[in-house]
This record gives structure tokens, C-alpha cells and sequence, in this order.
């Protein structure tokens, strides 16, 4: 299966890229909610985290610290940020590609779809 990430990872949809490894790849979101709204992506394909497996659990992981080094990077880790992993339709997911919203930058009331 391929998505609209698979296409960015590929280097055929333009983003501005915040961080990149082996591993995964971190854009600025095309509609951000708040003044800071990146999106940590797996290079794996995973559709939602239903779909994830043991084995993608070093993965899983690695994009919750990558959000932690974009968040310090980005000098609002002492204030606070939110991730946020949207699951299937009725769980807000519109791309299914498993990613990691960092938001940060304003506050966030607990509900933000």
C-alpha cells in the first residue's frame, strides 16, 4: 500500500522536514492547530496502530523521542507539548499511515479535533 507519507518519504510530495533518520521522518503539518504542529512518520508502512506488531515497538518508541529532541529543539519542552496518535476513522486518523502529532506553542484545550 503506499499514502500521501510514502510519497514525502520518497522525496515525490515536497514538506519542509524537521528531522530525518533510517528510521523516520518529521514534517511540519500542511494544517497546523497550533504555532508549532509536526508530524513524526515511520518510513515503515503501518496503516494504524492496529496494525502495528511486537516488532514495531523499537519504532513506536523511537517516534515518541524523536518528538521529545523536536520539542527541546524547538524550546518548548520545559513548557509543555502534546503528542497526539490518531486511531482509525473513528478516532480522527485521515491519513493511514501511522504518525505523531507534536503540537505545541499555545494553550491546548484537551480536546483538539
Amino acid at each position: 500500500m503506499d499514502s500521501i507519507f510514502m510519497k514525502i518519504i520518497r522525496r515525490e510530495i515536497p514538506a519542509t522536514i524537521e528531522y530525518e533518520d533510517d528510521d523516520v521522518i518529521a514534517i511540519k503539518d500542511i494544517n497546523p492547530i497550533a504555532p508549532i504542529h509536526i508530524l513524526i512518520i515511520p518510513k515503515k508502512f503501518i496503516p494504524t496502530v492496529n496494525d502495528a506488531v511486537e516488532a514495531d515497538a523499537l519504532l513506536l518508541g523511537k517516534m515518541v523521542l524523536v518528538a521529545k529532541r523536536i520539542a527541546s529543539e524547538k524550546g518548548v519542552a520545559e513548557d509543555g507539548y502534546r503528542l497526539i496518535m490518531n486511531v482509525g476513522k473513528g478516532g480522527g486518523q485521515t491519513v493511514f499511515h501511522i504518525h505523531l502529532h507534536l503540537v505545541a506553542g499555545k494553550n491546548l484545550p484537551f480536546e483538539t479535533a
